[in-house]
């Protein structure tokens, strides 16, 4: 039986959420993995059996999420309410289960996923308050209409080989952005994409590259010229995760 779970998890103290291959570091796959394998096999180990998950897709060390989906196989029946209260009570305090359901074999968490939705949040003031946290501060006035007539640059399909860090393992550089929105709550200021698909930092350098205009004043334009050079170089920096969440998966 194959059964998908929706995760929340603050990104803070993991490097990331996928395993990596000879390192000890936490990660939020493996702290799941230990968890399921406790609730359901009696131990995280289980003869060499541990249970294996599959993310939606992977979140760099910093990020966040509310709607990350990982599907797991278990030759057990769960009930799901019990399952989700016990699960919950083994995870870190940073690590939380808000739903369990059975799906279809031929569910896959990743391959299945039709859109993902990510939020990036930043503060936008001069001054720094004690209940910003780790978000990053932009000290410089903001003008939304100008930031999102630079954001809907980004809508459609597009090469995005400009926001992508060394690190894309996926040689397809294509990705279909179906929305891109700004908006202001107060002092801070919030960024939504939802996309087919993303490439590793790929949010973060654009809204890098959103600052940079911003910063320096550029016209709005540049955003379609960065696009267009497929250039990393010609891009903003890559901003600090702390203000990136992944809100929800669409399947």
């Amino acid at each position: 039986m194959r059964y998908a779970v929706q995760v929340q998890y603050i990104g803070k103290n993991y490097a990331g959420s996928q395993l990596q291959a000879g390192s000890d570091l936490p990660t939020i796959q493996g702290e799941l993995e230990k968890a399921l394998s406790t609730l359901i096999y009696g131990n995280s180990i289980n003869n060499n059996r541990p249970v294996k998950t599959i993310f939606s897709g992977r979140t760099d060390k910093g990020v966040n999420s509310v709607g990350q989906v990982v599907h797991f196989d278990c030759d057990k029946p769960i009930v799901a309410s019990k399952f989700v209260y016990s699960l919950n009570e083994i995870l870190p305090n940073d690590i939380s289960v808000t739903d369990l359901k059975e799906v279809d074999p031929k569910f896959h968490a990743q391959k299945s996923a039709k859109k993902r939705h990510y939020v990036y949040e930043f503060v936008n003031r001069r001054c720094k308050n004690a209940f910003d946290g780790d978000l990053l501060r932009v000290k410089y006035d903001i003008d939304i209409k100008r930031m999102q007539k630079s954001l809907d640059y980004i809508k459609g399909e597009h090469d995005f080989s400009s926001f992508k860090s060394s690190g894309t393992l996926n040689p397809s550089k294509v990705c279909f952005i179906y929305e891109a929105k700004v908006s202001r709550a107060g002092d801070r200021v919030i960024i939504d994409i939802i996309g087919n698909r993303f490439l590793y930092n790929m949010v973060r350098a654009i809204v890098g590259t959103l600052l940079e205009i911003e910063g320096h004043n550029l016209p709005p334009e540049h955003m379609k010229n960065v696009l267009e050079a497929k250039d990393r170089k010609k891009a903003g920096q890559t901003v600090n995760p702390y203000g990136l969440t992944l809100v929800e998966v669409t399947y």
